[in-house]
């Protein structure tokens, strides 16, 4: 990094005297911002108020600077963001963040662990063998999970009500270039509509619940609503929300790259059925154990041990190869830099984690899926490994997103074998969140 400021902007290719660079990503977007990176190097210029970054000391000092000079990704329309306004509501989450962590910490994760195991089983019993659309199933399993973590028996309605916020954001992926708020587009009105919804939603049942008289639930709406002093009803809700989106499609779309990577690796997951205890027909851990956090068997299979080494691993691989958010942005608050050079408010920054977790510089064979690079005793450039972030909004629900990809793809080994027809040809698609584009599978029941 460059000792002080530097005057100016990155250098950055030109573009179009009116469409600027705009058609050239959208044509092949990591395409473009690898041709950008080899020309310009790890800091570059899109246009006049964004800039992309792709080195990861860099990457961690933006993030290190998130609440301070920098707020985090804002509503997807193309008018100056109210970054004031974002700062304030930073304040409070990080507030609220505080708060929440007891209820998503690796205990608590822990504790739904048989939870999920049991969602993941339905939801693939339900395909019944058929060929389906990988992401479809992976959403819905992913839904029912984080909804029940968050509102345990009143989470009735909250999954699909979780599926119309994705495609209500899904027109805004498509394209770099966004219309202001106020433009009368009916994707607009859509979003506003949804979101509406889905905040309505969820005061009513923080206030239901809130008004409620027995024994506390517990789920991660009852820790926020033990909290003394009491948080508002707004802050509860909005905090609900974040994880909602985060713990859906985010992890969603990892599944789906999971499901491809052993589709193509039959080997690969004879040995994570191995590790998972082995039979689907009832058989125990291999270890001979009961379950680690000594729940019951469910549907009369033991879930996979708690200690799954090796699809932690798998999963860690993906992560690296796959981010599902595989850009991060920043808007400046107020004057900032970005490796000196200077950004105005309402500028933004682009955190690259896909190239920054290919890049040979800190990966050897950064392009394959190897992940015997993750067994103990392996070094790993842990700043160049950036699928949650960093700084003080690291996702939240790390750790809970975590051991629920571990278990759901050591559950997949377990029970099902793979066929898929187009996992050679299903590419990612670097829109919203990164995951093979048209996946489609059938679990096999196994033995």
């Amino acid at each position: 990094m460059a000792d002080g400021e530097r005057p100016g902007r990155p250098p950055g290719p030109p573009g179009h005297w009116l469409t600027g660079n705009t058609t050239e990503y959208d044509a092949d977007r990591i395409g473009f911002l690898r041709r950008c990176h080899s020309e310009y190097g790890d800091v570059f210029s899109f246009d006049e108020r964004t800039v992309f970054v792709t080195d990861p000391d860099v990457a961690h000092e933006v993030l290190a600077r998130t609440n301070d000079s920098f707020v985090t990704e804002l509503a997807p329309f193309g008018d100056r963001p109210d970054v004031d306004r974002a700062a304030e509501e930073a304040e409070a989450w990080m507030s609220a963040r505080r708060t929440v962590w007891p209820g998503l910490n690796r205990a608590a994760a822990g504790a739904a662990d048989l939870r999920a195991v049991e969602f993941f089983d339905i939801v693939t019993d339900a395909t019944a063998g058929r060929e389906v659309d990988v992401l479809t199933v992976m959403r819905d399993f992913t839904a029912h999970a984080v909804a029940d973590y968050c509102f345990g028996a009143d989470a009735t309605g909250i999954p699909a009500l979780l599926a119309e916020n994705l495609d209500a954001t899904a027109p805004f992926t498509a394209t770099s270039f966004q219309f202001p708020a106020w433009f009368p587009l009916p994707r607009h009105r859509r979003f506003f509509r949804v979101h509406r919804r889905t905040v309505e939603t969820l005061t009513g049942i923080v206030r239901r619940r809130r008004a409620a008289s027995g024994p506390p639930a517990r789920d991660l709406l009852a820790l926020l609503l033990a909290v003394d002093p009491p948080l508002s009803d707004h802050t509860v809700t909005a905090t609900l929300r974040g994880i909602l989106m985060g713990g859906h499609g985010i992890p969603a779309a990892a599944l789906v790259s999971v499901v491809r990577e052993l589709a193509l690796r039959p080997r690969l997951l004879a040995d994570l059925r191995a590790e998972a205890g082995g039979q689907a027909d009832g058989g125990a851990p291999a270890d001979g154990r009961a379950p680690a956090d000594g729940g019951c068997p469910v549907d009369g299979e033991a879930p996979p041990r708690a200690r799954l080494p090796l699809a932690e691993a798998v999963v860690r691989e993906v992560l690296r190869l796959y981010p599902p958010v595989w850009l991060m942005t920043r808007t400046a608050h107020a004057d900032a830099t970005v490796d000196g050079w200077s950004l105005r408010p309402g500028d933004e920054a682009l955190l690259n984690p896909y190239l920054i977790q290919r890049d040979p510089r800190w990966w050897s064979r950064p392009d394959e899926f190897d992940p015997g690079r993750w067994a103990p005793g392996c070094p790993v450039p842990g700043r160049a490994y950036l699928p949650f972030g960093a700084g003080p909004r690291v996702c939240l629900g790390s750790m809970l997103a975590l051991r629920q990809l571990t278990l759901a793809t050591s559950r997949l080994a377990q029970r099902f074998t793979l066929d898929s027809p187009n996992a050679t040809t299903a590419a990612p698609r670097f829109l919203g969140r990164l995951a093979p584009a048209g996946l489609r599978a059938r679990f096999v029941p196994h033995g």
